[in-house]
């Protein structure tokens, strides 16, 4: 895993830019931080920051390959899972390699079959190549969408990052948000390409940008498609098995120590208990690490949402794979911490509004680093099997907005409870965004023939998942895993697996009326009956209510600036509200709206963006 970044101009000589190259290629330090390097030829620059996670002494990038017609250099970011049967597959065909990385595999791929290389590759990848041969630049981001590509294009060529701090960093770019990217980033859509800063674009998922003297160009590789299933109960089940410990064995493949993301849900304990099972065979353990708060065990309150605490379902995992396991205990003071949310502001490069559940994340990210350079995640799972509440809410299935949508405002609170300027939501319109957005996501899904009324209702809230909501997740994760040097792997976001399922029919989903049945059945085996028996919770949130009042002690500190630039967003009287309420805890969207607030104040002192509000 590692951080690129880089610079076509066909008009100039990049060669006397090498400052601006380093400063572009600093920025993505964390997600790199064993090794770094650049490489300049003319109109074209690369930088990487390496996290060395595959042959340790090899495997250095930039990385170039001589031509008779010109070099071929690459940067890359990821993991290709099934790089050694394409090593031999090119070997076969002609290929020397000089080190044991997955990097030079792919190089050689691209060498051996162009563009197409992409449809080869079974991992998550974000890379660009620079063919001098035909002074073109080519980049290629995984089919998911776990790794973040962005790229902006400038009048003479492009810039292109793992990360907007990277493109941010040369002085070609503006640091300007307008109307649109605010929309994006409250409207919890995920327009595909949309990167919220005005002239910076998303790599797509499963998209090769071409990009030449004459422009850009794109040009998809894999989408999600509509087929038939044909397989019955006993055969789906079994097929899904066959295919989880396929995909778990690649991934456990690295140079340096590994765990699991352990929650005491199906989903990461099926991954775990898997992984554990094939780690045994050669005398091996699995070591697992899970997030809690303290005191949240003994004091645990239900909800909606959250029927149990992890912890005691975490142990039970533990102990029936025998993996090497240890809690990571949050406290208040650390969640709230002003340092740690400008840690996570930093490495989102977005005020997200998350609040504790970013600032968790990255905390237990940032312990685990100091034991583990890989994880693995049971991160894609709900939106692969059907696992949220909406997938069985009657409103949300005939529904004609993001299914997810209505969760979110009977949980966190609605346009009402906003801590947001009227005239600020009135210019942003979110209601006509997201209506707009929805139809355009709707209109590319195919129904079949055999697809019922129902079917296609349940196909369509799938598709929205897969294609929409899990990109949010999968983007948080890798920022916040990133930021600390961790690598996390998602075993569910094998292509393989997710076109499977997809296709699934959901009778064969949900053959017993509950979420994930289908996972559940195909790990049955290898999980504890407690877990298998639990219904679903979600990532965790702390309940102590020192962190609500936390929030409220910085918001009135906010406060006491009245001239601050979050005031132009923000309405002062509103927040100035939800920081007095009397139980910040229990009135969620209170809570949310000073996270939202403390977030935005932050990156406007940190990136400085030129707001354009009307």
């Amino acid at each position: 895993m590692c951080g690129i970044s880089g610079w076509i101009s066909y008009e100039r000589d990049l060669r006397g830019e090498q400052r601006t190259v380093d400063a572009m290629t600093e920025t993505m330090d964390c997600r790199g931080p064993d090794d770094r390097g650049t490489w300049i030829g003319g109109p074209a620059a690369l930088g990487h920051r390496r996290l060395a996670i595959i042959d340790l002494p090899g495997g250095r990038q930039p990385m170039t390959a001589g031509t008779p017609r010109g070099t071929v250099a690459i940067v890359y970011s990821g993991e290709t899972y099934n790089f050694t049967e394409l090593r031999a597959e090119l070997g076969a065909r002609g290929h020397t390699f000089t080190t044991d990385s997955d990097t030079e595999v792919v190089l050689h791929g691209y060498l051996e079959w162009g563009e197409d290389v992409a449809r080869r590759l079974n991992g998550m990848y974000a890379f660009a190549i620079w063919d001098e041969r035909e002074h073109k630049l080519v980049m290629i981001r995984d089919r998911m969408g776990i790794k973040p590509f962005y790229y902006y294009e400038t009048p003479d060529g492009v810039l292109f990052g793992s990360e907007p701090k990277a493109i941010l960093a040369n002085p070609l770019a503006r640091r300007e948000v307008r109307l649109d990217g605010f929309r994006e980033i409250l409207a919890f859509v995920k327009t595909p390409g949309h990167a919220v800063w005005e002239g910076m674009r998303e790599v797509e998922p499963g998209t090769v940008v071409t990009v030449t003297r004459t422009g850009v160009r794109r040009h998809v590789y894999w989408e999600l498609e509509s087929a038939e299933h044909t397989d019955d109960r006993d055969t789906t089940v079994a097929r899904v098995r066959t295919l989880m410990d396929d995909i778990v064995r690649r991934q456990l493949v690295a140079d340096v120590p590994l765990c699991t993301l352990l929650s005491g849900g199906l989903d990461s304990s099926a991954m775990t208990a898997l992984a554990a099972r094939q780690l045994a065979v050669s005398g091996e353990r699995v070591r697992s690490f899970a997030v809690d708060f303290v005191g949240q065990t003994e004091n645990f309150v239900a909800d909606e949402l959250r029927a149990t605490p992890d912890t005691p379902f975490v142990h039970d995992v533990a102990r029936a794979s025998g993996t090497d396991h240890q809690d990571i205990v949050l406290d208040s003071h650390a969640l709230a911490d002003p340092e740690v949310r400008a840690k996570v502001i930093r490495a989102r490069d977005l005020p997200m509004g998350f609040g504790d559940m970013d600032a968790s994340l990255y905390l237990l990210f940032r312990a685990i680093r100091e034991h583990s350079t890989v994880a693995l995640s049971g991160e894609s799972a709900d939106e692969v099997f059907g696992g949220y509440l909406q997938f069985f809410d009657e409103d949300a299935r005939n529904g004609s907005t993001f299914p997810w949508l209505g969760q979110t405002g009977r949980h966190f609170g609605t346009d009402d409870d906003s801590v947001l300027r009227h005239d600020f939501t009135d210019a942003l319109d979110l209601r006509t965004y997201i209506g707009d957005s929805y139809a355009t996501a709707v209109s590319g899904i195919r129904r079949l023939d055999t697809d019922s009324d129902f079917e296609f209702r349940m196909r369509r809230m799938s598709h929205l998942h897969l294609t929409r909501f899990v990109r949010v997740l999968l983007d948080r994760k890798d920022r916040a895993s990133m930021a600390t040097g961790l690598e996390v792997r998602v075993p569910f976001c094998d292509h393989r697996l997710v076109e499977y399922v997809y296709n699934t029919p959901w009778a064969l989903k949900s053959f017993d009326g509950r979420e994930k049945t289908l996972l559940r059945e195909a790990t049955a085996d290898v999980l504890p009956r407690s877990v298998y028996d639990r219904v679903k919770s979600p990532y965790p949130s702390t309940q102590d209510p020192k962190y609500a009042l936390a929030l409220q002690a910085h918001a009135k500190e906010l406060l006491a600036d009245p001239a601050h630039r979050v005031f132009a967003i923000v309405d002062p009287e509103r927040l100035r509200k939800a920081a007095e309420v009397e139980s910040p805890q229990h009135t969620m969207a209170s809570r949310r709206g000073l996270e939202l607030t403390l977030d935005l104040a932050v990156w406007l002192d940190m990136y400085k963006p030129t707001l354009t509000l009307s």
